[in-house]
């Protein structure tokens, strides 16, 4: 059967995106992660490949060696549906806090607390209050 996994794509720095990230999230971590050896082709010790869970969800990641003309686009985010107001003001800060606001966090005609924006590492997160209504 197959299934699909979100890939993140960085350059050197998806060990400290993916702790930061796990961070956030209660019942995270990290499932595996393999490294570059000295033998490269990427800086020995960065991520090869490694797997974590955020709020039961799998995401994979690696620190491309290759330098690429493109990074995260917002046309692609990570949305989460935050269940309290405390929830999504503590993720929008701490996510927001290096990164760049899209949408700042308020009311919508689609939901009664939501927030859009990249964080530190350029990957897009779509924050939303679910009305319990």
């Amino acid at each position: 059967m197959q299934k699909t996994t979100t890939f993140l794509m960085f350059e050197g720095q998806a060990e400290e995106a993916m702790n930061f990230y796990i961070s956030l999230f209660p019942g995270s971590g990290v499932l595996n992660i393999q490294r570059y050896g000295p033998e490269g082709p990427g800086p020995e010790g960065s991520v090869l490949h490694a797997t974590f869970k955020l709020g039961g969800q799998e995401y994979m990641c690696i620190d491309s060696y290759a330098k690429h003309a493109f990074t995260f686009t917002p046309s692609v985010s990570i949305y989460v549906r935050c269940e309290t107001t405390t929830e999504i003001d503590q993720l929008f800060e701490k996510l927001s806090d290096g990164g760049k606001v899209m949408m700042p966090l308020g009311a919508y005609p689609f939901s009664p607390r939501f927030g859009w924006l990249s964080d530190r590492y350029g990957v897009s997160w779509q924050l939303a209050l679910i009305s319990a209504g």
